[in-house]
């Protein structure tokens, strides 16, 4: 083997490395993937506006996940990594609500409930604010109760405490 083709051999190498981080990051950025989300019937009006400005506070990374373009497009969606993570505002309120053994958490003053998937995944649902919010987590990001830190933040800013009377 000459010496001119060790540089070379060296240099394919270390790019692969960067190149697979690239096409790693770019699955991940926003607009590198879709998400498919079905939007929940169509809210009133005051829970819809709540739901428009949580959609701006929402943050750009959970869980270590860039924010994915969901579609079709609404302001009552978004998504974090593809589907790992879904949320859904203006839901309808969830039968588990009214079961008083479900569990759930509190987070910067926000509760949700907690309910456990089929599937190995998670759902949060937002309770005592005046519109529901759904958060569905894959199995494989359920494992980090920390990522409803920065949804939580965004849903105590602009959806107020109380009861949704849809």
């Amino acid at each position: 083997m000459s010496l001119h083709r060790r540089p070379l051999r060296v240099r394919i190498v270390s790019a692969v490395p960067a190149a697979l981080a690239l096409v790693a990051a770019a699955a991940c950025s926003p607009g590198g993937s879709e998400a498919r989300v079905d939007p929940p019937p169509t809210p009133p009006a005051k829970v819809a506006g709540f739901c428009a400005a949580l959609h701006e506070e929402l943050p750009e990374t959970v869980a270590g996940l860039a924010r994915t373009r969901a579609e079709p497009e609404s302001a009552l969606t978004a998504a974090w990594g593809g589907s790992a993570i879904v949320l859904r505002c203006g839901i309808p309120r969830p039968h588990a609500m009214a079961d008083p053994e479900q569990e759930g958490v509190d987070v910067n003053g926000v509760a949700w409930l907690l309910e456990k998937l089929d599937d190995g995944g998670f759902r949060f649902t937002t309770g005592m604010r005046q519109a529901y919010t759904e958060v569905v987590v894959d199995k494989e990001h359920a494992t980090d109760a920390g990522m409803l830190v920065g949804l939580s933040t965004a849903v105590a800013a602009t959806v107020p405490v109380g009861f949704s009377s849809y």
